[in-house]
């Protein structure tokens, strides 16, 4: 099964950048592709967030799960994590989708097109670091479902 993360904003080189790619090249049971998007022009708040979604919903699978990061959604451990990945892999499922919004959220457009919608934690963590911790927290879903002692319970 591929991985789709769709993330507004480019992330460039830093060493949150550098954190990302070590994640993702980990990655070889479930291969990440990771799409970054960015609406141009001087947008209102809500007209920015609409284009926004709207480049991510281009970008996500067109069939399969997509999961909306969002601050609302639901918490999952690490291994309930990793039980939906296994979960739809034995299903069949080609590819799965993240969608992470901007600095304003996702717009309703994805929420509606989501499968469903995860969170990590009560708090509210920046865009551009939500897309390392999705990756780690992908990365160890690889090794739980891989019996691999990375993941401690």
């Amino acid at each position: 099964m591929r991985i789709v993360i769709a993330a507004v904003g480019r992330l460039r080189q830093s060493p949150t950048r550098a954190l990302l790619e070590t994640y993702l090249g980990r990655m070889t049971a479930f291969p990440v592709d990771l799409r970054e998007v960015q609406a141009r022009g001087n947008l209102a708040p809500e007209k920015l967030k609409a284009a926004e979604g709207a480049l991510l919903l281009q970008v996500l699978p067109e069939s399969g799960p997509i999961i909306a990061m969002d601050e609302r959604g639901d918490d999952l451990s690490s291994q309930a994590f990793a039980s939906l990945l296994a979960a739809w892999r034995d299903q069949g499922k080609a590819a799965c989708g993240f969608a992470i919004g901007g600095a304003d959220g996702l717009d309703q457009s994805v929420q509606h097109r989501a499968t469903r919608t995860l969170r990590f934690g009560r708090a509210t963590w920046p865009h551009m670091l939500a897309r390392v911790l999705l990756a780690e927290q992908l990365y160890r879903a690889q090794q739980i479902l891989a019996g691999h002692p990375y993941h401690r319970d």
